[in-house]
């Protein structure tokens, strides 16, 4: 005595299939391993009075980057390789620019004061008026 297989149960079959297929499939997984090229870096930021909140931490050339925290520290979100250059800036102070050596895994960096310049002298020839109001 022969069963037949109606459609319903080979759709349950071929899908019951895939879904073995594709959920032991080792490609779909994320792997945080030692495969990964390149390193995590750590680091801190401040001046000559303290850590720097908010001080931007970018990879030169790419759009990856992240900010310090209240303590002055940062975690960079991707690794970075040997020659990767970090750019260091918080308003109102230098930027500093980072090359990430083959034994970097923490980067301190104290930012200096930016001097602002002003061009031109102020006209002191005709006094300041003040516009009349019109009611």
């Amino acid at each position: 005595m022969k069963t037949q297989v109606t459609f319903t149960q080979k759709l349950w079959y071929v899908t019951i299939l895939m879904v073995a297929v594709f959920a032991f499939n080792p490609m779909y997984g994320q792997s945080t391993s030692s495969s990964q090229k390149g390193k995590i870096i750590k680091g801190t930021v401040s001046d000559l009075k303290g850590p720097l909140e908010g001080a931007n931490i970018i990879l030169k050339g790419e759009n990856q980057g992240t900010v310090t925290n209240a303590k002055g520290e940062f975690k960079f979100p991707v690794a970075l390789e040997t020659g990767d250059v970090l750019v260091i800036s918080f308003l109102g102070y230098e930027s500093i620019e980072y090359r990430i050596k083959t034994d970097t895994t923490f980067v301190k960096a104290v930012l200096s004061d930016e001097v602002i310049e002003f061009m031109g002298a102020v006209n002191t020839n005709k006094r300041y008026k003040s516009k009349k109001r019109k009611n």
